[in-house]
Formats: C-alpha cells, sequence, structure tokens
C-alpha cells in the first residue's frame, strides 16, 4: 500500500534525477542480508554517473560526486524509496539493521558474532535512529543486537516515527 500511494512522488524524483544527469535514475549495489545472503537493494541515485562504487565515506571528495537532487534525497530520506521493492521481493524487511556492503568488514564480523544475520536487513532501524553513521560500529552493532533480542510492535512503531521525524540522513 506505502508504495502505490508514494509512486507519483517516486516518479517525479526519477524525473528529477534523469533531467539533472540523466539515466540510470536508480542505483542497484549489493549487500549482505538475511543469513548473509547477498542481494542487489535498489536506492534512487544520488551520485553522478560514473562515481567509483564505494561508500560514501569512502570516496575522497564525495561532495563533487552527489547530484544537487542528491542532496535532498539523502537528507530527507527520499533514496531509500525504492527499498520497498526490496521488502516487496522478501529481501528486506521495513524494520531491521541497514543491509552492509561486503566490503564492510568489521561490520559484518560483529554482526556474525552477535546473530545479527538471523534476520532481514531494513530500510530503516534502531541504529539508525540511534546515530546511524555516527554511531561506531560496535555500538551499532550493540543497537541492533538489542533490536533482534527485544523486537516487537511497539519497538517497531518507536522506530518508525523516529524515522519520519528525524531530518538526519540515513545510511
Amino acid at each position: 500500500v506505502s508504495l502505490v500511494l508514494l509512486l507519483p512522488i517516486l516518479f517525479v524524483l526519477c524525473i528529477l534525477i534523469f533531467v539533472e544527469d540523466g539515466l540510470p535514475v536508480f542505483f542497484l549495489q549489493e549487500r549482505v542480508g538475511e543469513r548473509e545472503n547477498k542481494f542487489r537493494i535498489i536506492k534512487l541515485r544520488t551520485m553522478k554517473v560514473g562515481t567509483p562504487n564505494l561508500a560514501t565515506d569512502k570516496l575522497s571528495s564525495s561532495g563533487r560526486y552527489i547530484l544537487k537532487t542528491g542532496k535532498i534525497l539523502r537528507k530527507f530520506h527520499l533514496d531509500e524509496l525504492p527499498n520497498l521493492f526490496n521488502v516487496i521481493k522478501g529481501d528486506m524487511n521495513l524494520i531491521g539493521y541497514r543491509p552492509s556492503l561486503n566490503s564492510q568488514h568489521d561490520l559484518n564480523i560483529l554482526r556474525m558474532e552477535f546473530n545479527i544475520f538471523q534476520n532481514k536487513p531494513g530500510i530503516t532501524g534502531l541504529a539508525q535512529v540511534k546515530g546511524g553513521d555516527n554511531l561506531s560500529i560496535r555500538n551499532k552493532v550493540k543497537y541492533e543486537r538489542f533490536y533482534s533480542e527485544k523486537q516487537s510492535l511497539k519497538l517497531d512503531f518507536y522506530i518508525l516515527l523516529k524515522t519520519i521525524l528525524s531530518n538526519e540522513k540515513l545510511p
């Protein structure tokens, strides 16, 4: 239902990306998900065509790669809207841990150690509303473990509400 309601907004955002920097408007990237299985996450493209396929924090002068439209998409988490297709496909949940890149070895090792990968990743999660990229890897996994152990409808609503009210960028 959310996807159907958001399709007009998604369509407008795709046009804005296309006008600014052409095709493709979507960005596909391999991520690590449930049981350490790989899947392709779909996002709206926020970086210019030809940008090296690295985490933004690993790019030197990442600002020169980000589209003007991309800055707005990231600020309001709109680049994550196509993750709803991953939810429909069954690769992700609405709430969980953010799926990691293969190259995030330290994070993936801790997630294995604390059985985080037994669950599906999510579009948002407790670690995101508690600091996201500003958290250390250890603290991020601490929140993910807490969520995994205390998962409830009440906690999901709290995370969803905090995500909607937040203006901080999700990873």
